[in-house]
């Protein structure tokens, strides 16, 4: 009799823990998987009059924080605003016109470009196109 309560106890406990694994398991696997195409496709539509002028618009765009900038001399840039140091995501900085990683005070140029900081690269840019009032990144 002593044997099989061990046996049941065992293969229970056994389950249990396979329950617990796959709890913890599944949420980090959906973290650290790649998203499929369908879920990053899509485009993002903003009004033209949403940015002003020395102002940014950050968005959801392909599954990552992206952001629309217009420049003090009318440009539009649309770029990740993911840090290539450590996937922090920028702030922008509308005094000095750059963005900021909180993380470890990386700065970026209005364009992207690494000004100062530990980033080894720029951010990346997003193509965008201008039509009818509408700036439609992708």
């Amino acid at each position: 009799m002593d044997h099989k309560r061990r046996t049941f106890l065992g293969i229970g406990l056994a389950g249990l823990g396979a329950l617990a694994a796959a709890a913890v398991g599944w949420p980090l696997f959906r973290y650290l998987a790649p998203r499929s195409s369908r879920e990053a496709a899509g485009k993002v539509v903003v009004p033209e009059g949403d940015i002003p002028e020395g102002g940014a618009r950050f968005f959801e765009y392909a599954g990552s924080s992206a952001v629309l900038v217009r420049k003090r001399d009318g440009g539009l840039v649309a770029l990740s605003a993911v840090c290539t140091h450590l996937g922090c995501i920028v702030q922008w900085q509308k005094e000095s016109q750059d963005f900021l990683c909180p993380c470890h005070a990386g700065r970026f140029s209005t364009d992207g470009v690494v000004i100062a900081g530990p980033p080894p690269k720029p951010l990346a840019k997003i193509p965008f196109s201008v039509s009818g009032g509408n700036i439609t990144v992708g």
